[in-house]
C-alpha cells in the first residue's frame, strides 16, 4: 500500500508497504542483476550502504542458475541473503537488447540465449511463473521495450499488445497466488507504460493500464537513446495520468541529475546500473561533482574520494590508494569504488526525502542540479 506523506510541487514524499518491509520513497533500487552487485558487493554490504531494495534480473536468473533452483533454495531472498524488498524485472528489456536474436508474436517472444545460443520462449505467463518461482516482492509485467526512435504505427501496435500482455500477466499472477505452494502469495504486480517518445501514445497507454488498478506503475522505454529533455517531457506528459495513490517507477534511470529532475516531476522509484558500472571504470559521484579517480593528479592525494561522504570507503582510504588499486586492476578497487557510488546514490535519496519532509526540496533541487552533473 502506498502512503503519501507530503508534496513539494509534484515531488512526493511517501512510503510503500510490502510483505518484505516498508520502502521510504523516493528510493533508488540497487541493481543485483544475477543476485549480486557487480564489483564484489554483497547483500550484507548493502545494509551498510543504506540500500532499501534490491533489483534482480528475471532473464539472467532464469538462465543461471535457473528459477527452479532459486525456488528450491527457498526463493530469491534466501538465495541472496537479503530480507528486504526485492523487485524482479520481467525480462522485457533483455528481449529488447537481443533485438537481432528475437521474434515477437502475440503469444510472446522467441529469442536466443546470450550464453549458449539455445532458443527460449517467454511470454506473459512464462515471465510470471519465473518471477513467482523467484518469490520476489514486486514482479514487473512482461512488455515490449520499444526503441527510440520508433515508427508511430509500430509503436501504437506494440503498446496495444503490451496492454494485452499486461492483462495476461495479472490473470496468471492471480492464479499462481492462489496455489498452496506459491512462495509469495502476496507478490505485487507493476505495469509498464510504453509509447516511445510519442506524447499521445504515452498518455493513451497510461490511461489504459491505470484502469487495471495494479500495485504500481512504471515508465519504461526511456534512457535508451532519447535526449534528457525528451525523457523529462515524457514524464511530464504521463505523470498527470498515473494513479496518485500508487508508486511511480522510472525504469533504468539514471544520473543523479536525472533522479533529481524526475523526483521534481513526481517519480518515486529508480534503478540504474550507472553507479556500479561507472565506479568500475573509476568514475565516482560526489557532493562536489563527478571525480575521475584514475587521473594523474590523484597519484599522491591523501584525501578521501569525498571529504563530506561518510561511506566506509571515504572513512578509510585515500584517493592515491584507490587510484593505485584501479590502475593495478586489483579486484578490491572495483569493490571499494562501487561501494562508494552506491552509498552516494542511497544518501542522495535520503537527503531528497529529508528535504521533502522539511519543505526545502525546491532549493535543494536548484542548488544541486548544476553541481552533481559537472566534472571536477
Amino acid at each position: 500500500m502506498y502512503t503519501l506523506h507530503s508534496m513539494t510541487g509534484k515531488a512526493r514524499r511517501g512510503s510503500f508497504s510490502t510483505v518484505h518491509g516498508e520502502i521510504q520513497l523516493p528510493a533508488f533500487m540497487n541493481v543485483a542483476t544475477a543476485g549480486a552487485i557487480k564489483g564484489g558487493v554483497s547483500s550484507h554490504d548493502l545494509r551498510e550502504l543504506k540500500c532499501q531494495v534490491e533489483l534482480c534480473n528475471t532473464y539472467h536468473l532464469h538462465l543461471r542458475p535457473g528459477d527452479g533452483v532459486v525456488r528450491q533454495m527457498g526463493g530469491v531472498h534466501k538465495f541472496i541473503g537479503w530480507d528486504g524488498p526485492v523487485l524482479t524485472d520481467s525480462g522485457g528489456f533483455q528481449v529488447f537488447s537481443l533485438a537481432k536474436l528475437r521474434t515477437i508474436q502475440e503469444q510472446g517472444v522467441t529469442f536466443q540465449s546470450h550464453i549458449d545460443g539455445r532458443r527460449i520462449f517467454m511470454g506473459p505467463e512464462e515471465s510470471m511463473r519465473i518471477q513467482s518461482n523467484l518469490g520476489s516482492t514486486i514482479a514487473m509485467a512482461f512488455d515490449e521495450c520499444i526503441e527510440n526512435p520508433a515508427e508511430y504505427d509500430y509503436t501504437a501496435r506494440s503498446i496495444d499488445r503490451t496492454t494485452r500482455w499486461l492483462r495476461r500477466c495479472r490473470e496468471e499472477l492471480n492464479r499462481l497466488a492462489a496455489l498452496p505452494d506459491t512462495l509469495n502469495p502476496r507478490q505485487m504486480l507493476f505495469g509498464i507504460n510504453q509509447g516511445s517518445t510519442y506524447r499521445d501514445l504515452r498518455i493513451r497507454h497510461m490511461q489504459e493500464i491505470a484502469a487495471l488498478n495494479l500495485d504500481g506503475y512504471a515508465i519504461g522505454g526511456l534512457a535508451v537513446g532519447e535526449t534528457a529533455e525528451q525523457m523529462y517531457e515524457t514524464i511530464e506528459a504521463v505523470e498527470p495520468h498515473m494513479p496518485p495513490d500508487k508508486p511511480r517507477y522510472l525504469m533504468g534511470v539514471g544520473t543523479p541529475v536525472n533522479i533529481l529532475e524526475a523526483v521534481h516531476r513526481g517519480v518515486d522509484l529508480f534503478d540504474c546500473v550507472m553507479p556500479s558500472r561507472n565506479a568500475r571504470h573509476g568514475t565516482l559521484f560526489t557532493w562536489e561533482g563527478i571525480r575521475i579517480i584514475g587521473n594523474a593528479k590523484y597519484r599522491t592525494d591523501p584525501a578521501p574520494i569525498d571529504e563530506s561522504c561518510g561511506c566506509p570507503v571515504c572513512r578509510s582510504y585515500s584517493r592515491a590508494y584507490l587510484r593505485h588499486l584501479l590502475n593495478a586492476k586489483e579486484i578490491l578497487a572495483y569493490r571499494l569504488l562501487v561501494m562508494h557510488n552506491l552509498y552516494f546514490y542511497n544518501t542522495l535519496m535520503e537527503r531528497i526525502r529529508t528535504c521533502l519532509e522539511e519543505g526545502s526540496f525546491q532549493s535543494f533541487h536548484e542548488e544541486m542540479v548544476p553541481v552533481l552533473g559537472r566534472r571536477i
